[in-house]
């Protein structure tokens, strides 16, 4: 029995430096190498190099001059990045049905004039709660309003929705859309370079 511990130990040492020190090492010196910005998060810096998001992360935007995201079902509070989940309520759950039409209503109570459809995304909340992304038709769906709030002609609003829609990754996952955050920041900076 005792032949048997002097192997194990040395394997059980040697393992833990490969793959507890060496092989993290390496893939960290790797990824800072080659993708900083996305190893570090994919942070979203302003004018003064503040921190103001992340490009992987939604956040939440409540104010009618701002596009809106998905909902989050990440608990104790929306888009908390520490605890990344979805509501895990399945498609026949009325739970679900119950907060898909409250939120439905809500949409349509803050912006009557808008009697399109409601675009699925808006309502309903991504598997990890965390999608900092909205499909091209949920951007579309609120273009009138965020142009009213901000006083802005339809079309310039539509302009840059436009110029910040993403395609499918490498051109086959997933579908068009728009990151939130930065066409959030794309109207803000529009909107301070064209006040007097």
């Amino acid at each position: 029995m005792i032949s048997y511990f002097r192997p194990a130990a040395t394997l059980l040492l040697l393992m833990t430096f490969l793959t507890g020190g060496l092989y993290p090492a390496l893939v960290t010196l790797l990824a800072q190498g080659v993708f900083p910005a996305q190893a570090n998060g994919s942070l979203i810096h302003d004018k003064q190099d503040q921190t103001i998001g992340s490009a992987l992360i939604g956040q939440s935007f409540s104010q009618a001059r701002y596009f809106w995201g998905r909902p989050s079902a990440t608990a104790p509070y929306p888009y908390n990045a520490a605890a990344s989940g979805g509501s895990n309520l399945g498609p026949t759950n009325p739970a679900l049905s119950d907060a898909v039409k409250l939120r439905i209503q809500a949409l349509q109570q803050l912006d009557p004039d808008n009697r399109a459809l409601v675009p699925v995304d808006l309502v309903t909340a991504s598997a990890s709660g965390l999608d900092p992304h909205i499909s091209i038709a949920a951007a579309h769906y609120q273009i009138k309003r965020v142009a009213k709030a901000r006083k802005l002609p339809e079309s310039v609003v539509r302009d840059l929705v436009e110029s910040h829609s993403e395609p499918r990754q490498w051109r086959i996952f997933g579908e068009p859309r728009v990151n939130v955050l930065s066409l959030n920041l794309a109207l803000d900076a529009y909107s301070q370079a064209t006040t007097p």
